[in-house]
């Protein structure tokens, strides 16, 4: 086994049980996004650990497109998004209203919800399920959204640092399950349940398995690597500015000088001044009139 990289994603079986394992480890991707936003430390942790579920749960599911994870409250955080794509590129943000030191994770999240949408590119279609928030952290919600939507038992142990985050997913297969898997299944979640978070986050997954795991036989397949990158461009946002209609975009000329957007993901700006705005809908005129108001 190779020492676990950053910002990369290693699978592994259980030889002698159908029980798979996923062990995610970002820290680039995760700096990245902090770079643009001055989170207070209980919505950078949980910000950190939706990052880390949502690669692992993108690992799960076979899929060309883009799985998001999004839990909005009426708290003083307010929602949490990550977006992965199939390729495990990812982005994300948190929004939060008022001052607090410290928090819990209900605290943070009252009457919270927990949607998990899924966008398959090849077959053009859309899923999404939605569970209410009763957990008492991501990882306990994510367990119970398995239990309920996908019906697969599945246990998170998530951990979210100022540098990294990691997380690790253990998941029992339907096939062939008999009595003795199930004991199975109860013996390694509890093995799993002494991981620290400090281990998650610093150790190599050789010495993360090796502590969990040395009597088991393992398979552990090539790391996968996860990046982050926003898909935000200036074609997206004309496409959007013309959604909004050539009269609502000249009163905002008229009223402002001009349209800047900023994308919420990475706050990069796009300016579009009244020549740039009036040409978003240039190709609406009738032919042959020239005429620009």
């Amino acid at each position: 086994m190779n020492e676990l990289s950053r910002d990369s994603l290693h699978r592994f079986l259980f030889e002698d049980c159908p029980v798979r394992g996923k062990l995610v480890h970002l820290d680039q991707s995760w700096r990245a996004i902090l770079e643009r936003y001055d989170y207070p430390e209980p919505v950078r942790r949980i910000l950190g650990e939706t990052m880390a579920a949502t690669v692992l749960l993108a690992s799960t599911v076979k899929f060309e497109g883009q799985i998001a994870v999004q839990i909005q409250g009426d708290g003083p955080l307010t929602m949490v998004l990550i977006q992965c794509s199939n390729k495990l590129v990812l982005r994300g943000l948190a929004r939060w209203q008022g001052e607090f030191d410290d928090a819990s994770f209900r605290q943070l999240m009252s009457n919270g919800k927990m949607v998990i949408s899924i966008e398959n590119d090849a077959d053009n279609q859309r899923y999404q399920g939605v569970v209410p928030v009763t957990g008492a952290t991501i990882a306990e919600s994510l367990g119970e959204y398995f239990d309920r939507s996908e019906q697969l038992p599945t246990r998170l142990w998530l951990a979210s640092g100022d540098d990294a985050v990691a997380g690790l997913l253990l998941q029992r297969m339907p096939e062939k399950v008999v009595a003795s898997d199930e004991d199975f299944w109860d013996r390694v979640c509890l093995l799993a349940s002494t991981i620290k978070a400090e281990e998650l986050l610093d150790l190599p997954e050789r010495q993360i398995l090796n502590r969990l795991f040395n009597e088991d036989d393992l398979r552990l397949f090539d790391r996968l690597p996860v990046s982050f990158r926003c898909n935000c461009s200036r074609e997206r946002v004309e496409n959007m500015l013309k959604s909004l209609g050539a009269d609502e975009i000249r009163g905002m000329v008229e009223e402002h000088g001009g349209v800047i957007v900023h994308c919420e993901f990475c706050n990069k700006g796009y300016e579009f001044d009244r020549i740039d705005s009036e040409g978003l809908f240039l190709s609406d005129l009738p032919a042959g009139d020239p005429t620009v108001h």
